[in-house]
C-alpha cells in the first residue's frame, strides 16, 4: 500500500532540500512529483528555460472546472551570513516551534496543500483541488506568470486561487505591486581637474537617484484614495537599496551600479510609473552622451508584479473567511503572486499559517499551533469540495 505522509513529515521532506532561488529546485520538485504520482494525482511541469528549475502543477478530483488552486513557491532565501541555533536544512521542533529555512516562508503551507491534495483524492472530492508551486518568487515573482499559462493549459480552470504567503491565518485580500530595474550608469573616465570634459557616472546617477527621491516625496499625498488609506504606508514608495561605482577619488567615475524598486498601491499604474523613470533615464542619457558619446545608461527591468486589488464580493475571500471565521479581510504592502492570479481571472486572496516578520530571518520558524491551524483550514476545506 502506498505511503501517506502526515504534514509534519511532508514539511521535514520540504524543508530538507536547500532549494535557494540562486539553485536548482529540481531536487525538490521530483520528490514532490514522484510522491503525488504514488497516489495517481497527475502532474505538469513548466520548465524554466535554463532546464535547472521548474514550476509544478497537480490537479486532485474530476477533470472539472470550478475548483480551488492553492498556490505557493518552491524558492527560499539564501541562509549565507546568517547565524542559526539548528542547521537550517533540518525541520527541528523545540519550544512549540518548527524551525528551519522555508518553514514559515512558505514550505508549511506547500506541506499542507500537498497533504491536502493526497487526502482529497483518496476521498474523491466533487470539486478539484490543484497545486500552482512556482519557481524564483523570490527574485520578483519571475515564474508565476509562465506558470499560469501552463496551468489553464494542463488542467480545468479553477475559480479561485489561495496564495499561502505568511498571513497567521488570516485573509489579504490587497496588496501593493511593483517592479525593479537594474540600472548601469556608463561615463567617461578624465582626471577630476578636468571634470567638464568627462562624465561622472557617480553623479550622473546621483541626478537619477535624486529623481527617484523628489517623485518619492511626491508620492506622499495629504490625503489618499480611500483605497491607498488603508496601506501602510498610504502611497507608492519609490526606493534605491544597492549602489556600487568608482575607481578612485580623483576619477570621474567610469561605471555606477544601483538597484531601484517601486512599491505602487492598487489604483495606480505599475507601467505609468514605469515609463515615467524610463523617459528621465533617457533624457539624462542624452545630455551625458552630448558631452561623450560613449556615455549612456542602461535599464535592466527584472521584475514586474501586479498588485492584489480587493474584489467586491469575491468569491476566494468568502470561502477563507468561511474557513477561518474571519470577519473581514484586510492588506499589506508587500507584493506574492496572488496579483498574477487575479489577472489571469481567478478571484485570489493571501492566507497561510505563519507570520511574514520570520520570514528570510536567522532561526526562521512556523509556531506549531499555526501549522495545526493550517492543516484544521484544510481539513475544512476538503468537507466543502467533497
Amino acid at each position: 500500500m502506498t505511503q501517506v505522509l502526515t504534514a509534519l513529515e511532508i514539511l521535514r521532506q520540504l524543508v530538507s532540500f536547500p532549494s535557494v532561488s540562486r539553485d536548482s529546485n529540481l531536487d525538490l520538485v521530483d520528490w514532490l512529483e514522484g510522491y503525488l504520482a504514488a497516489h495517481a494525482i497527475p502532474t505538469v511541469r513548466h520548465w524554466h528555460e535554463d532546464g535547472t528549475k521548474a514550476a509544478l502543477l497537480a490537479h486532485a478530483g474530476p477533470k472539472v472546472t470550478g475548483g480551488v488552486v492553492l498556490s505557493g513557491h518552491s524558492d527560499v532565501v539564501p541562509v549565507d551570513g546568517q547565524t542559526w541555533t539548528s542547521d537550517p536544512w533540518t525541520l527541528t521542533e523545540r519550544d512549540g516551534r518548527l524551525y528551519g529555512r522555508g518553514t514559515a516562508d512558505m514550505k508549511g503551507f506547500v506541506a499542507l496543500s500537498v497533504w491536502a491534495l493526497v487526502a482529497a483524492q483518496r476521498l474523491g472530492v466533487r470539486r478539484p483541488l490543484q497545486l500552482a508551486l512556482s519557481y524564483d518568487e523570490e527574485v520578483g515573482c519571475t515564474g508565476a506568470a509562465p506558470m499560469l499559462s501552463t496551468l489553464v493549459e494542463a488542467f480545468p480552470k479553477a475559480d479561485l486561487a489561495i496564495i499561502g504567503e505568511p498571513s497567521r491565518m488570516q485573509p489579504i485580500h490587497g496588496h501593493k505591486g511593483g517592479t525593479g530595474y537594474r540600472v548601469h550608469v556608463k561615463g567617461f573616465e578624465v582626471h577630476s581637474s578636468l571634470l567638464p570634459y568627462g562624465v561622472s557616472a557617480i553623479m550622473e546617477g546621483a541626478r537619477l537617484i535624486g529623481w527617484v527621491n523628489d517623485r518619492n516625496a511626491a508620492q506622499q499625498l495629504p490625503h489618499p484614495s480611500a483605497l491607498a488609506a488603508r496601506f501602510d504606508p498610504a502611497f507608492t514608495t519609490l526606493h534605491v537599496g544597492m549602489i556600487k561605482g568608482g575607481t578612485a577619488h580623483n576619477i570621474t567615475a567610469a561605471d555606477c551600479h544601483f538597484v531601484t524598486e517601486f512599491r505602487v498601491v492598487p489604483g495606480e499604474e505599475i507601467e505609468d510609473l514605469a515609463a515615467d523613470f524610463e523617459a528621465a533615464a533617457a533624457a539624462l542619457a542624452r545630455s551625458m552622451s552630448a558631452v561623450r558619446p560613449e556615455a549612456g545608461i542602461g535599464l535592466d527591468r527584472f521584475f514586474r508584479v501586479p498588485p492584489l486589488a480587493p474584489e467586491p464580493h469575491g468569491a476566494a475571500e468568502a470561502l477563507v473567511r468561511q474557513l477561518t471565521g474571519a470577519n473581514a479581510g484586510g492588506v499589506v504592502s508587500y507584493g506574492t503572486e496572488a496579483g498574477f492570479f487575479q489577472a489571469e481571472g481567478y478571484s485570489a486572496v493571501v492566507c497561510g499559517p505563519g507570520d511574514i516578520a520570520q520570514a528570510h530571518q536567522p532561526n526562521e520558524y512556523l509556531e506549531v499551533s499555526e501549522f495545526q491551524a493550517g492543516q484544521g483550514f484544510m481539513s475544512r476545506l476538503l468537507e466543502l469540495l467533497a
